[in-house]
């Protein structure tokens, strides 16, 4: 993995994250939005994360993985402090976000 690659990637997306949350915190209408937008923030952490690397499939997978599934779980664990979600979520909506930012690498590096 690029480290300043990930460490910028996951740094906007837990940022976009912790945005999200605390707008849901405020507005608890926005929290039906959680899933999706989370997932779809992650997506964008991972695409940024292999617009910035440089490296093969692998590196960029795992890359794009990490950054979204690190940005989800700081954004979760937030939200869960706030009590807005289970603890519960935190384990398969990281797991679920990972996944998100993967597809978001792939995109970038099959498009791109």
């Amino acid at each position: 993995m690029v480290a300043r690659a990930l460490l910028v990637a996951a740094t906007v997306g837990t940022v976009l994250q912790l945005a999200m949350v605390l707008a849901g915190h405020r507005l608890p209408s926005l929290q039906a939005y959680y899933g999706p937008g989370g997932m779809l923030l992650s997506l964008l952490a991972g695409a940024l994360y292999a617009r910035m690397a440089a490296g093969g499939w692998g590196d960029v997978l795992l890359g794009g993985a990490v950054a979204g599934g690190l940005c989800a779980l700081l954004g979760i664990a937030l939200s869960h402090v706030l009590g807005d979600v289970p603890a519960s979520l935190l384990a398969l909506g990281s797991a679920a976000s990972a996944a998100a930012g993967a597809a978001g690498a792939a995109l970038v590096r099959a498009l791109g």
